[in-house]
């Protein structure tokens, strides 16, 4: 034990003390700023006494702190200051091992009882059921079922990793929360391009036909619209950089001057449109009660895991000219698949690095044909043209930046 120590124990203790000190006079309990303080005092000493009496300590303490609450608990039900108690005597005796830690998780301690108000607002009023069970849904993903998956490849080709594909289905998934929850944030009222950007987290193509649309029935919604459609392929761009990223790191650092140069091409294309025509003071996607499709994310990977075989079986058959032909016609449906398909390949085969990052452009160049396609099918020659635009910008970007860094 040492000075330095017994203050750290007590500068926890009062800071947490000071927390509940301030606590509504209706919610006050015994325990306040003294309290804490010593409590402080008493688990940091009693930890350097040894195992023996800090334990003794720990069940005098909890004996005190359940007496109190019987006391309270017809007026006050709640168990906060009581568990503020516990916390603050384990967190002193912590400051013995870790000092470091002990003080950081005083400080989040003290966030959270400082902030009950708002916590509970969050979860009762903010936070809608359903994206609560999408939430634990994603946890569930991300925390229990990834762990339990085997990185080994399970097929011949050596290409099908379970944990890589279902880490893409997390990435998918979470990917959709944030837009979900950044679109809640900042509302609707942005217009078209706020919700079209974060729309093409979940689908690109799905939200460029739905623009079409709305830009065929009003003319007016030309502009905004197509500068909405060019940002969810954005949005479609980024999600596809990191699902190469989650794939294979070493890619994605050969690609990622090309692929930027290729998102400027659709920013710069959409800012052009949006400075021809006004945006919207609301827009007219409406958010979705869901934060993300399950099913979307599970056909991603199934999709990704169809394509991974078919090009490796393509490639074992033609050589790399059947894995880049089968990349190319799968990217006018899914770009993300075809994209994951052909970093996975790279990493289970002799590729040359140099051709995969140009089946990559060339991937880009056939998902552009398709929804260039799409633009003027359901959007009519002004919206088409637009899109268009844009595409082509992205494409020529990402090539001649690809040039630039082989020259």
């Amino acid at each position: 034990m040492n000075w330095q120590g017994a203050l750290t124990a007590l500068a926890i203790g009062i800071l947490l003390g000071v927390v509940r000190e301030r606590r509504p006079q209706a919610d006050k309990s015994k325990a306040g700023l003294r309290t804490h303080a010593l409590v402080s005092i008493l688990g940091y000493v009693a930890w350097g006494l040894g195992p023996w009496p800090f334990t003794a300590t720990v069940l005098a303490v909890g004996a005190l702190v359940y007496s109190g609450y019987r006391a309270t608990a017809p007026t006050d039900p709640g168990l906060t200051g009581e568990i503020a108690v516990l916390v603050t005597l384990m967190l002193s005796a912590l400051v013995h091992p870790n000092a470091a830690m002990a003080v950081g998780l005083g400080v989040l301690v003290a966030i959270l009882l400082e902030f009950k108000q708002v916590s509970h607002r969050f979860t009762r009023e903010w936070i809608t059921q359903q994206e609560l069970q999408d939430t634990l849904v994603l946890a569930v993903a991300a925390l229990v079922v990834m762990p339990l998956l085997p990185s080994q490849a399970v097929d011949p080709w050596n290409v099908l990793r379970p944990t890589t594909l279902w880490r893409i289905v997390v990435l998918v998934m979470a990917v959709g929360m944030l837009g979900h929850l950044a679109q809640r944030l900042l509302g609707l009222r942005w217009g078209l391009p706020i919700a079209g950007f974060f729309s093409g987290f979940v689908s690109s193509t799905a939200a460029l036909a739905h623009l079409g649309h709305k830009a065929r029935e009003d003319v007016a919604l030309t502009a905004p619209a197509s500068a909405a459609a060019l940002l969810s392929n954005l949005a479609s761009l980024l999600l596809m950089m990191a699902v190469i990223g989650a794939v294979s790191p070493d890619l994605l650092r050969a690609v990622a001057w090309p692929l930027g140069a290729a998102g400027l091409g659709l920013l710069a294309v959409a800012l052009l449109c949006l400075h021809k025509g006004a945006p919207l003071a609301t827009s007219s996607i409406q958010l979705t009660d869901s934060a993300f499709k399950l099913s979307h994310a599970l056909l991603l990977a199934l999709v990704l895991g169809g394509v991974s075989l078919l090009s490796a079986g393509l490639q074992a058959w033609w050589g790399h000219t059947g894995a880049l032909l089968t990349a190319m016609l799968v990217a006018m449906v899914e770009i993300h698949a075809a994209a994951a398909s052909l970093a996975q390949l790279s990493l289970a085969s002799d590729m040359p690095m140099n051709l995969v990052t140009w089946s990559l452009v060339a991937v880009l160049a056939s998902s552009a044909v398709a929804k260039t396609l799409l633009a003027f099918i359901s959007g009519g020659a002004g919206f088409g043209w637009r899109v268009a635009l844009g595409l082509a910008a992205m494409v020529t970007g990402a090539s001649l930046t690809l040039l630039l860094q082989a020259a």
